[in-house]
Order: structure tokens, then sequence, then C-alpha cells
């Protein structure tokens, strides 16, 4: 069936090849013989009408350079006595030798239409053919011929295909050798970084109160079904988030708190911990991270590391944080507060969050009622204040 279909489709676009080559075609053609067509259609109300118009110029009695002849000598003679006139003399010759070479041109003209039925008949068939194949392959000459070159080239396809899928599977081994080597070099970096970022990794999120092992798991698949466009390894994180549970997947065992902190970890190692006044970034390779429930489950120490680390990122991406701790907080460039009020409306009551960006004061006190809950005092707020000058 394969074979049928390919020798028909040899077949089809020879003729079509053939067919448009044998017609020599040039893409004005058209339009030059319809201009011919015309004249020659034409030919002896053109001859007429030319002799006609020669004639009233020039060949008789009463032509307009006989009547511009008499005028001008008319003027000649009132130039005499009057220079006025020299000037009008001087445009009716200039319209009377006008007249006599318009004149003359028309009798040339006249004498050059030829009627020729056998001429004609030529062009008729020509633009016939030409018509026939602008119905089956283009709507102008020139898209007939773009028509025939693309026929050609299919055909030089088809008939030469064994040797163009010799050709592409020639390149094609080619590129997955060089795609093999290159992917088993990524492959051999990538399992000596991810040792070492392993253990970068465990030393962060233990001070992030996740008393646990990280391991990165990388898988090599050789196989082309396995090839992507930054290798054949597929990469999974794994972690055990207290001692001496096995290692599961990351996103498996997990919490939101414990999933923030392990990308903090993560983060922070990648980017070796870098104190935020030792490296501002760029505009324009800023990047936002957010963090929410980065404070579950801990407090104190761990979480003024987790503040500390923040602060670092800070330096090199945009950062948002959603906490609860002052440990954390204090860290902040910027605070804002996200309240949510009841109000009524119509006879229901609705919940409304807002949030604003903190002053001085305000967030000093802030500070306080999160320590210290609803009430402040004199002791919380002393003590926002020194955190806020500590970690500036």
């Amino acid at each position: 069936r394969e074979e049928q279909d390919r020798l028909r489709l040899i077949d089809l676009w020879s003729f079509q090849k053939r067919e448009i080559e044998q017609a020599k075609l040039d893409p004005e053609e058209d339009v030059r013989l319809e201009a011919e067509k015309r004249i020659l259609a034409n030919a002896e109300k053109l001859f007429a009408t030319a002799m006609s118009a020669h004639e009233l110029l020039y060949e008789s009695a009463g032509s307009a350079a006989t009547l511009l002849g008499n005028a001008a000598k008319n003027l000649q003679e009132l130039a005499r006595y009057d220079e006025r006139f020299q000037e009008q003399v001087s445009a009716i010759e200039s319209a009377r030798i006008t007249s006599e070479d318009v004149g003359n041109a028309l009798r040339d003209h006249a004498e050059s239409i030829q009627a020729s039925p056998a001429r004609l008949a030529e062009i008729e068939d020509r633009l016939a053919l030409l018509d026939r194949l602008k119905r089956k392959y283009g709507a102008t000459l020139t898209e007939v011929i773009a028509f025939g070159a693309q026929a050609s080239r299919k055909l030089e396809e088809i008939e030469n295909r064994e040797e163009i899928l010799k050709q592409l599977r020639q390149q094609l081994d080619t590129a997955a050798s060089q795609f093999l080597g290159l992917a088993r070099e990524i492959s051999h970096k990538r399992q000596q970084h991810a040792r070492r970022l392993e253990k970068m990794v465990e030393v962060e999120i233990n001070a992030l109160a996740i008393r646990g092992k990280f391991k990165i798991e990388i898988t090599a698949n050789e196989e082309p079904s396995g090839w992507r466009q930054n290798g054949f390894d597929e990469a999974a994180y794994l972690i055990s988030t207290n001692p001496g549970e096995p290692m599961h997947a990351l996103e498996q065992v997990a919490s939101g708190g414990e999933l923030s902190r392990v990308m903090l970890a993560l983060k922070s190692s990648v980017e070796g911990g870098q104190h935020p006044k030792s490296r501002k970034a760029d505009a324009s390779e800023l990047r936002t991270l957010v963090f929410d429930e980065i404070d579950t489950g801990i407090g104190g120490q761990a979480a003024e590391a987790v503040g500390k680390k923040l602060k670092a990122l800070s330096a090199t991406h945009q950062v948002f944080c959603v906490t609860h701790l002052p440990q954390i907080a204090c860290f902040a460039d910027q605070h804002y507060l996200i309240e949510k009020k009841e109000r009524r409306e119509g006879g229901s009551t609705r919940v409304q969050t807002s949030i604003r960006l903190l002053n001085a004061t305000e967030r000093t006190q802030e500070l306080a009622r999160m320590m210290s809950g609803a009430s402040l005092t004199e002791t919380s707020l002393a003590h926002a204040e020194q955190m806020l000058k500590a970690n500036a």
C-alpha cells in the first residue's frame, strides 16, 4: 500500500513538473500577450483611426498644420508693425511643428499595424494554455512557476527517499552519540554536586529545626525514551523529617511548613549563604520567593535562624514571608499587616481582609503585640525596638 501511494505521487508530481516546464513560462507573459491581442483584434479600427488623425493634423488641405501655417504667416505680417506679436508667432510655429510631428508619428504607427489572423490565433492558443495552467496551479504565472518548483522538489525527495533517509539516519546517529556523550558528562557532574548539596542542605535544615536526613536521588535513563533537553537524568528529593525514619519523597511526607523550610535551605545552599550586604541583586535578575507557614512548629533560636536565612536571600531575591513569629518578622525590610474585620452588608455579616504597610512606630507596636498579645507593655515595646535595631 505504501509503495502504491509512493508510485502514484511520483506519477502526479512528474506530470505536474513536466506540464509546467514544457510551457516555458515567463511571469509577465500573459500581460504582454493580452496587450498584443487587443491590438491585433482591433487592427483595422486602429489603422483607420490613426490615419484619420494623421490627415486631420497634417495631410489634408484643411489640416491643423496647414491652418497653423497660414495663421503664422498672418501673425508675422502683424509682427512687422507690432513687435508684441512676435511671441505669438513663435507659439503658433511651435504648434505647427508639433502637429506635423504627431501626424507623422500617427502615420508611422498606422503603417506598422498589420492584421495577422495567424498571429492572433497563436496568441489566443497561448493564452488559453496559460489560463488552464493558472486554473490548475495558481492565480498568477508566478504562482504557477512556484508550484512547478515545489513539485520538482517533492519529486526529487520521494525518488531519492532511501538516500535521504540514509543521510538522516546518519545525522541522527551522530546527534545521538553527541547527546549521550554530553548527557553522561552532565550526569557525572550532577552526581558529584548532588552529594555536596545533600550535605549543605542537611546542615541548613537542622538549623531550621528539621532533625532529619536529606538525599538527592538521581536516576539515569540512557534509553531514548528518557532523553530530555537537559540530559537523561530524573532527580527526586528524599527526606526523613525525624531521626530514625525512612527516606521518602519530599512532597509525600513534608508538611507545608517543612516544605517551605526545605526550600529555604535549598535556596540558601545554592546561594552559598551570602550575607545580605555582600551582594545586591540587579533588578533585571530579581526573582520572587513566597514563604508561607514556614514558622509552623518552631520558635526561639530556630525561628531566628529562619529569619536570618530569609534576610540573606533578600539580597538576591524579592522575598515575601507570612509569619506569626516576631523573631522572623524583625528581619524584614518592610512589614505589612494583614487584618480581617467583620462588617455588616445588607442583612448579613461579611469578613473583609486588608493589608497595609506599617510605619516605624506601628511596626514596633506590632512586633510587641506578636510577643505579648493584645495588651502592649513597656517591656514588650522595648524588646521589639531592640530586635529591630539588632537586625537592621
